[in-house]
């Protein structure tokens, strides 16, 4: 039999890589990189990651884009791919059969016999309510990481035409919420990364009745229009500036006002049509601490209530609380734990400087990671509780390889080392650099901020970790912040 083919990116001395003292974290680390580079797909724009093999070979707008987040201090080309794609596709017209509308970023893209005979509408499929927001993150984050004005300037109209979107959007639904309803009568009922028929609901069981505003992208808009201030600062536009942050504001009020459940001491999953609250105990809002629209006190008081035992299962966090009367430990989204959902989570407890609650999610992905085959993280397992001498429930038909699954462990490091890109000032911060206990060092050499390359070392230390230079080809400073 012949060796099996050496997968190769086009780009490779672009690519930051990371070592650690742990053969199989690094084991992990190879993995991940190898799968995700199987699911690079070239196209005239650049890179960009298809979602899953075997059901998701083509490319999914908030699947990319969250992908390329979770890489971008490491290989950041396949965020510029990932921008360049979308943004040549994004929504022109008004077309209820696509759910396409002026400015949207897309869902999903297939070709074949029944895209063009129109059995399904991926031709491409706009139906996303996040997807939008994402990419408008993405753009302002991947400017933060280098610097690259130009890039920005040339992505600055795709990102107007995504904020006008989620502008409309939010003045239709009266409270400035990001929110769906399916018009494409072959469409996707729910259209947040939860997307199965089923997955928002009330405390009852019913299903939510549409419009409905998810919490999650409520933040996901928070980020963007955060960070398109930022971008349009950078790119001389200073006028816009102080409306796209009076927006972001209100949005919080908002937020706070409408989402939070004081009888649960938690965030609603969603909203519907009448703006009634879905009060049902999910993973959502952990998201939320990933975008940072919550206050300090209410996040301490989010991460508390996902760390209970009907939401961690010991691997991870479960979609839907193991006491709501929809929870299926075995479905797609109700009950489920989702790996890249569970390290969104635990960077926003990062975020906030929860560091004990970080590192008991990043180990128990660590943990999780190893019972499956290869060490290749599927897309999602079964939400069962940990049990000792068992491993996680395999969910049958899961993909495997899956990109943001395959991402985890880079967000993770990123989180770790508290990376805080600078790169207009030319200047990296490491944030409060911390590792789990079973980590002796981290290795990271390549690490890009604007023209610059780093290379260093993270130690375990007595009083947090320990940070050693190197190399360094350029000018950029490296900062350390205890």
């Amino acid at each position: 039999m012949p060796p099996a083919p050496i997968i190769i990116c086009r780009w490779g001395p672009a690519i930051a890589s990371s070592s650690t003292n742990h053969d199989l974290f690094d084991h992990w680390l190879q993995r991940s990189r190898h799968d995700l580079h199987l699911l690079l797909t070239e196209t005239a724009d650049g890179f960009v990651p298809y979602a899953g093999i075997p059901w998701y070979v083509a490319p999914f707008g908030r699947d990319a884009l969250i992908t390329a987040l979770q890489l971008l201090p490491f290989e950041p080309e396949i965020a510029r791919g990932t921008l360049r794609y979308l943004a040549r596709l994004q929504g022109t017209v008004d077309d209820a059969f696509t759910d396409q509308e002026p400015g949207k970023i897309l869902h999903e893209y297939r070709r074949g016999e029944m895209a063009t005979c129109r059995e399904i509408p991926f031709i491409p499929y706009y139906g996303s309510v996040d997807a939008t927001p994402l990419f408008v993150m993405l753009a302002s984050a991947y400017l933060k990481w280098t610097d690259d004005v130009d890039f920005a300037r040339e992505m600055w109209p795709a990102v107007e035409r995504a904020l006008a979107w989620m502008w409309a959007m939010g003045e239709a639904q009266g409270r400035g919420f990001l929110a769906y309803a399916r018009r494409s009568p072959v469409g996707l009922p729910n259209q947040g990364w939860k997307d199965s028929h089923d997955s928002v609901m009330y405390a009852d069981g019913r299903l939510a009745e549409p419009p409905i505003a998810l919490a999650e992208v409520q933040g996901y808009q928070y980020a963007a229009l955060l960070g398109a201030a930022a971008m349009a600062e950078a790119l001389g536009r200073d006028a816009e500036v102080p409306a796209l942050r009076a927006r972001a504001r209100r949005l919080q009020e908002r937020f706070e006002a409408d989402f939070w459940l004081p009888d649960e001491a938690f965030y609603a999953l969603a909203l519907d049509r009448d703006g009634a609250p879905c009060r049902v105990i999910s993973s959502n809002p952990g998201h939320l601490l990933w975008t940072r629209i919550v206050s300090d006190s209410r996040a301490q008081i989010v991460a508390r209530r996902l760390l209970q035992d009907d939401m961690f299962t010991g691997w991870g966090l479960r979609t839907l609380s193991s006491r709501e009367r929809a929870y299926n430990p075995m479905s797609y989204h109700n009950g489920s734990v989702w790996p890249h959902d569970t390290a969104l989570a635990a960077v926003g407890m990062r975020e906030y400087g929860m560091n004990a609650q970080f590192l008991t999610l990043a180990t128990g992905l660590f943990e999780a990671v190893l019972q499956f085959d290869d060490m290749r993280m599927p897309e999602l397992f079964c939400g069962f509780p940990r049990v000792a001498g068992y491993a996680p429930t395999r969910y049958p038909v899961a993909c495997s390889p899956q990109a943001w699954a395959s991402g985890v462990v880079f967000q993770l490091i990123g989180a770790m080392l508290g990376l805080r890109p600078e790169a207009a000032d030319n200047q990296i911060t490491l944030a409060r650099p911390t590792l789990p206990g079973w980590l002796t060092w981290i290795e990271i050499r390549g690490l890009r901020v604007s023209k610059s390359r780093l290379g260093m070392r993270v130690l375990q230390g007595s009083d947090g970790a320990a940070v050693e230079l190197l190399a360094r080809d350029g000018d950029a400073e490296l900062v350390v912040r205890r």
